[in-house]
């Protein structure tokens, strides 16, 4: 449907010469000679734009805004004033009107002047749109739990979303669900229509490291053929999770030291410092006071990250949030499968609970998308589960070894011809119910010689 646009008016000649030229345009006009005809066209019929004049026979333009804005906050308004009054047409835009013509004004630039606003809103709505969505998907709502810790956790997260903090740290065990609060934390936070950028501090070697985190200038090194913005550039107004901060060299962690106390940095091969404003939420799985006494881990860094710590407990210890875990999740895969998973048989739910989880919520999550894979029905069962049987030291044993033993890689071939089988060929699903990436499961795929279609 064509956009609507609301005149309104006092001389009628006016409002007849913008409605005549907007209809050339393709747009629907609505005429109004005073404010009470505006007021009634607008509790009748949406608008995408009003054009308002400052003086009216029984109001005035502004006291008119601020009634529309009421109604509706983000529509946008073009004041349309003579030259003696532009002073307060200035004052209408501080009040929220998007732009102001003077009359006499010329058609073709009311046109552009409207397309400008129409796009300009549609564009905020959009950001607003994914914005709410970006804040559905990955807001505290998705932080799952009903444990006594899962709640305090939450409420000390969410005080520091709304705070002025710019460091946090979150320490706990691998999957314990680390970079859910991080996302969490940012997304509910005044920064999220920034950006949130991640890196894991074990995933590079330490030049390419420093090259991601700070970006570099032409020619810094060999392959510096064109200047690179860094991932704390990039994240300026918005956050950076630094994911495995323990495992990060020394020489790197005097240099984030300096990013965090002074709020600037040098590209790698610059000579000008970048300033910056970034919220960092810091993770780790290691125990950084050990660290600390090891000398592999700065003391001065760690305080100045510690400020806020977060600690996330191992799954192991919270085992009553399994259920409530086990639903969100059976919920996911039932869009992501578009079946209808309904709930676990208490056996099974018994079993969740009796697990150890090495892997924390990670863990938890493949396993059920394993067991989602591999369900008959909409129920799963004892039968659906691979999480093995508790070995002596606490963890799982999967698979018992035969008497006889195995050959490896006959065993390797025939679990991913299996696979492939139970998920009709779909390399990613097969790929899921090994534990595996897609590219690792190509890579058996092709030792053994397996065709891409099985």
């Amino acid at each position: 449907m064509p956009p609507r646009v609301l005149i309104v008016d006092d001389e009628k000649l006016i409002r007849w010469s913008i409605a005549e030229r907007l209809a050339k345009e393709n747009l629907l006009t609505t005429e109004a000679g005073d404010g009470a005809s505006a007021m009634e066209a607008m509790t009748r019929e949406p608008f995408d734009l009003v054009l308002l004049d400052l003086k009216l026979p029984d109001t005035d333009g502004l006291t008119l805004l601020k009634q529309f804005q009421g109604q509706v906050p983000d529509l946008p308004v073009l004041m349309i004033t003579a030259h003696s009054s532009v002073d307060t047409a200035v004052e209408a835009m501080k009040l929220g009107a998007h732009d102001y013509l003077t009359k006499p004004f010329n058609l073709d630039e009311l046109v552009l002047s409207v397309r400008r606003a129409m796009e300009t809103t549609a564009l905020r709505r959009d950001a607003g749109e994914r914005l709410r969505e970006a804040k559905s998907r990955f807001g505290f709502a998705n932080v799952i739990g009903t444990s006594k810790r899962m709640k305090e956790i939450v409420a000390l997260a969410r005080k520091v979303a709304r705070s002025e903090a710019t460091t946090v740290l979150l320490r706990g065990e691998s999957g314990a669900g680390k970079d859910v609060i991080a996302r969490a934390i940012h997304y509910e936070s005044a920064r999220a229509s920034a950006a949130f950028m991640n890196i894991t501090c074990t995933a590079l070697p330490d030049t390419l490291l420093e090259s991601e985190l700070f970006g570099h200038e032409r020619g810094a090194f060999t392959d510096a053929k064109n200047q690179k913005k860094g991932l704390f550039e990039l994240a300026d107004g918005g956050t950076l999770f630094l994911d495995e901060i323990g495992d990060m060299s020394p020489s790197l962690q005097a240099k984030l030291l300096r990013v965090l106390e002074e709020k600037k940095f040098r590209r790698v091969g610059g000579t000008e410092d970048v300033k910056i404003d970034v919220r960092v939420i810091a993770a780790t799985n290691r125990d950084l006071d050990k660290a600390i006494r090891e000398r592999t881990f700065r003391e001065d860094l760690f305080y100045r990250l510690n400020i806020i710590p977060i600690d996330l407990p191992p799954l192991r210890d919270r085992p009553e949030d399994i259920p409530a875990l086990v639903d969100h999740f059976l919920a996911h895969f039932s869009r992501e499968f578009k079946k209808s998973f309904k709930s676990v048989t208490p056996g099974a739910m018994a079993r969740l609970k009796a697990h150890p989880w090495p892997g924390n919520v990670r863990e938890l999550r493949n396993a059920l998308e394993r067991a989602c894979l591999l369900a008959g029905g909409d129920v799963i069962d004892e039968t659906d589960l691979l999480l093995g049987r508790p070995g002596p030291a606490g963890g799982s044993e999967p698979f018992a070894l035969p008497p006889g033993g195995v050959v490896m890689e006959e065993l390797e071939k025939s679990l991913v011809v299996q696979a492939l089988e139970r998920s009709a060929g779909n390399q990613t699903k097969a790929a899921t119910l090994l534990g595996l990436s897609r590219d690792q499961l190509r890579y058996r795929m092709e030792k053994h010689g397996l065709p891409h279609r099985v």
